[in-house]
């Protein structure tokens, strides 16, 4: 028994030095880091000294808001709290509530909870003048982005940034992650076609949070006559761009939940056709149709009617046969498939697109294709020089690994 006791005990130490033999020329295994996200806007203890005894403006939304143990606060509600002299309120699209149809226009007001007057950002006043912000030693920017170049939340960034400039105002980021950040993808913006839906020469999906966006503003000298911003930007801990992220608070009324947002880069383009993306549904971002589809490929069908969010939608009260995309699982890439189908199976091809088509591409070349007949594969492979560009060009900004 002794001898069987040794003779195991030999065999077991002989087994533990192969398999580390083995294991001695293997890849260390990835860490992955499972500690929650903190916000910028929750590391008080790193933003306050900016701005104690200062005059401060804020860009903020439904979505500005500090988490806690239970529940949250939002952000104006946070400061006021710490005695920080909160002069302005700016709303961008969609309003301080984030309860504003897309494109509706948001007014100015004055906030229930603290008095405090409401500046709209999107109105007269997407590019605020020195007047509005005159008086102001600080604006801070925090209001959940989701990483699509037509989401206008960038546009309204950068006119706060060049004002600020102007002034001599500092700009502070509250960093939040980007729900889309793994991923960079589709056509680059022509400058000739720049809108308030595109303002930056980068691809459709940017693959940045709004932090390092920011950065890439001042630093490529995209404000006019290329003044620089005083700009300071609270990063985020424990963010990553692979990190799945889902959002706790919807950004804007259409975007309900993680699928719509995901599916948002790639549905929003039909915004410049004839076809619903959901909108008068429950389901926005999520399913596409159109009363003027045909073929087989449609046996899912829904009617649009209005709701908060969709005041007049799309083919209000009028059935739309299409796609249900609810399961479709997470993309990391722009799916052009459903666009080209719809296009190549549309009753009537010369009324599919309108001009609005061409401001969210950013460019003409997207429709030119689709109209052409290009296959998806073509398609994308015509992004793929610009997008390498990108990515060298966006890669001194980021402030998290990839």
């Amino acid at each position: 028994m002794h001898f069987n006791f040794i003779k195991n005990t030999i065999l077991l130490f002989v087994l533990i030095l192969l398999s580390c033999r083995n294991n001695s020329n293997s890849q260390t295994p990835e860490f992955k880091n499972t500690a929650p996200i903190i916000l910028g806007a929750q590391q008080t203890e790193r933003y306050l000294k900016i701005l104690k005894n200062k005059n401060i403006g804020i860009v903020a939304n439904q979505t500005s808001v500090v988490f806690k143990s239970k529940g949250y606060t939002h952000l104006v509600d946070s400061l006021l709290s710490l005695n920080i002299n909160v002069k302005k309120v700016f709303a961008p699209e969609h309003g301080f509530r984030g309860t504003a149809d897309a494109g509706e226009y948001v007014k100015d007001g004055v906030d229930a909870g603290s008095g405090i007057p409401i500046v709209s950002l999107y109105g007269e006043n997407k590019i605020p003048n020195s007047a509005i912000l005159s008086d102001l030693d600080v604006v801070v920017f925090d209001v959940q982005d989701v990483g699509a170049r037509f989401y206008t939340f960038l546009s309204t960034l950068h006119y706060i940034m060049e004002t600020c400039a102007n002034l001599g105002i500092t700009v502070l980021v509250l960093d939040r992650p980007n729900p889309n950040g793994h991923y960079v993808d589709g056509p680059t913006l022509d400058l000739k076609y720049t809108s308030f839906v595109g303002i930056h020469p980068v691809p459709l999906v940017h693959g940045m949070t709004i932090g390092e966006y920011a950065q890439m503003i001042n630093g490529e000298g995209w404000l006019k006559e290329g003044v620089k911003c005083d700009l300071k930007v609270i990063s985020l801990q424990n963010y990553t761009h692979s990190t799945t992220y889902q959002l706790p608070i919807n950004p804007s009324p259409n975007l309900p939940n993680s699928k719509a947002i995901n599916l948002y880069p790639s549905l929003c383009l039909f915004e410049g056709t004839n076809m619903s993306m959901g909108r008068g549904t429950e389901n926005q971002f999520q399913v596409i149709g159109s009363p003027y589809l045909k073929g087989n490929l449609y046996d899912y069908e829904f009617t649009p009617e209005p709701n908060i969010g969709a005041k007049y939608p799309v083919h209000e009260g009028n059935i739309c046969k299409g796609l249900n995309l609810q399961n479709q699982p997470r993309l990391d890439y722009i799916e052009l498939k459903w666009l080209i189908d719809a296009y190549q199976n549309t009753s009537d091809k010369t009324v599919f697109f309108n001009p609005f088509f061409t401001k969210l591409a950013g460019q003409e070349l997207l429709k030119e294709k689709i109209e052409n007949g290009w296959n998806t594969q073509e398609i994308r492979a015509s992004w793929k020089e610009d997008i390498e560009k990108y990515k060298r060009l966006r890669t001194p900004y980021l402030l998290y690994p990839l």
